[in-house]
Parts: structure tokens; sequence; C-alpha cells
């Protein structure tokens, strides 16, 4: 009699464990199934997140990803082979490179990336967009959601809600400023070692480009072989020169890339006054943004090990 007593209770042990179970896997896949869309992208050869958009119902673009800029643009070559916008006067729009230049812009133009549509948009002119692109856009089409970059499947996520997957990245911190997400960095020459905080710049193909002030209070270009000179433009057709060394280590959390090329600005001090953390280092880890801009969550992809660009 105690055996049957010992079975019964081990079947109701049993019994109430798998409900258990089934009740916590099924909140598991409620959490999981935060997504809104997945929006397959293309790594260009020089580091730019290219996606395909439909312009007025009509063309069809290969827009830049860029998390440093707000608004959505096209280069004034392609923009003279589309009949559906209508152009406003020119008005003066200030780049990254420090010029001011005048632009165009376009208003109430529909846009479709993957399954997401607004009809609303404001489109401007520039000069220069990344490589094989028509134009960029930025994270703000998709404010007040979460946006994960994965480099490893090529695809942008747009979730509603924090994925699940999140606890496995490293958490940091973001300082968000003006549009501009911020990350620190730490840039180590010998027995220095530089903190500085670095625009996330899906824009720039390279790896990081220093700012001024930061390469005058460091001396670091005194500190490193320069290895490499060339011009670079921004958007508006301004010449950068631009000088290119090698690092012996940088960090950004727990990570850590040795032997990395990095470029700062000839010319006048206080003319770049951001540094830049571009294409060539953020393809190496896969990240998730939160909604408010105040986290990222970063680790490791595929190519973390991949020979730096030169680009």
């Amino acid at each position: 009699m105690m055996n049957l007593y010992k079975l019964f209770f081990l079947g109701l042990f049993l019994l109430f464990s798998q409900i258990v179970m089934s009740q916590e896997n099924g909140q598991l896949q409620a959490k999981e199934n935060t997504i809104i869309e997945t929006i397959p992208f293309v790594l260009t050869d020089h580091n730019n997140i290219s996606i395909k958009a439909i312009l007025n119902k009509k063309d069809t673009l290969d827009l830049m990803f860029h998390t440093a800029v707000g608004s959505v643009s096209l280069i004034k070559d392609v923009t003279k082979e589309l009949t559906s916008i209508n152009w406003s006067e020119p008005n003066k729009a200030e780049s990254w490179g420090g010029g001011e230049n005048t632009s165009r812009s376009s208003e109430n133009n529909v846009l479709k990336i993957g399954e997401s549509e607004w009809d609303d948009i404001t489109l401007w002119d520039c000069e220069h967009s990344g490589p094989l692109t028509d134009g960029k856009f930025g994270l703000n089409l998709f404010e007040g959601k979460i946006i994960e970059i994965n480099f490893d499947q090529n695809v942008v996520v747009i979730h509603k809600s924090l994925p699940v997957k999140s606890v496995k990245y490293e958490k940091l911190k973001l300082d968000y400023d003006d549009g501009f997400m911020f990350i620190s960095g730490i840039s180590i020459s010998g027995d220095n070692a530089f903190t500085n905080k670095y625009l996330i710049h899906s824009g720039y193909a390279g790896s990081v480009l220093y700012d001024d002030e930061f390469v005058k209070s460091s001396k670091i270009g005194e500190q490193l072989e320069i290895i490499d000179e060339k011009e670079l433009k921004d958007s508006y057709g301004n010449v950068l020169k631009v000088k290119k060394a090698v690092l012996p280590s940088f960090k950004i959390g727990e990570m850590e890339f040795n032997d990395m090329p990095v470029g700062f600005f000839e010319g006048a001090i206080g003319r770049q006054k951001m540094s830049v953390l571009g294409g060539d280092i953020l393809k190496r880890f896969n990240m998730i943004i939160d909604a408010e801009m105040e986290y990222i969550y970063i680790k490791p992809n595929g190519l973390n090990n991949l020979p730096y660009s030169k680009v």
C-alpha cells in the first residue's frame, strides 16, 4: 500500500512539473515573440549597410542604413532620374565634416522599407552616400522601437520589446545627444590609456576616426606610426585630409581590437568635433539598441576576426 501511495504522489509531482515547465516555456515564447519586422540587408565592401527601399510606390532604391543621421537623403546624381519628387528652393545644411552647404528638400513622399511604409517623408538631396547606395536613412524611422543589427544573418530586426537573448550580450551605456549615439572607448598605446566617446557612425567605412581636440590633448598622433594619408569627402563634397596610423589596442566594454588602423584629420584644430566609430568595427559585433537610446547590447559575431578593411 505504501508503494502505491509513493507512485501516486510521484505521478502528481511529475504532472505538476510538466504543467509548470509548459507554462514557463509558453511565457518564454511569449517574451521571445518581440519581433515586429525583419529587414534583410547587404553589407557592402565599404562596410555600409545597404537596404532596398521603394520611393513613392515607383522607384526602387538602395539606401544606406546610417546610424548617425536623422533624415532621409538621396544623392543628386540619382535625383536627376526621379520624376516623382518635387523639390523646394535650396536650404543651408551643415555636414559632419564641418562645412556649411546648400541642400534641397521635398516633402510628403511615400517610402517603403520592408513591410513598413511612411507617407510623410521629407527628402533631402546630398552629394555623396556610401558606394553603391543611392542615399541614406537613419534610426529615426523606427523611433520608439528596439533595433537589432545582426551581421551574422545580415538582417535588421525591429522589436517591440527587448528580446530575451539580450541577456547574453554585454550591456553598455549610450550617451544620446541631439540625435547622435555615442559610446565610450579606450585607446591604448604603451603605458597610456585614453578614454573618449565615439559617435556610432555606420556611414564611415573605416574603424576609428579621432576628433581634433582629442588628438591635441592626448598627443596620440605623436605616439603612433603613420602608415598612410588620404582624402575623405563628406556628404557635401568637403575634402578632408586623413592620416592613418596603427593603434596597439582599442577597447569597447570587454571587446578588444588589436593593431587597429585609426585615422585623424590634418588641418585646423576644432573642425572635426566628434570622434567616430565606423563600419569596420561595428560589423564585428551584433547589437541591440534600446528604444530610449540609453543602452546598447553588443556581442562578438562571426566577422570579429576578419582582417581590417583597406578602405
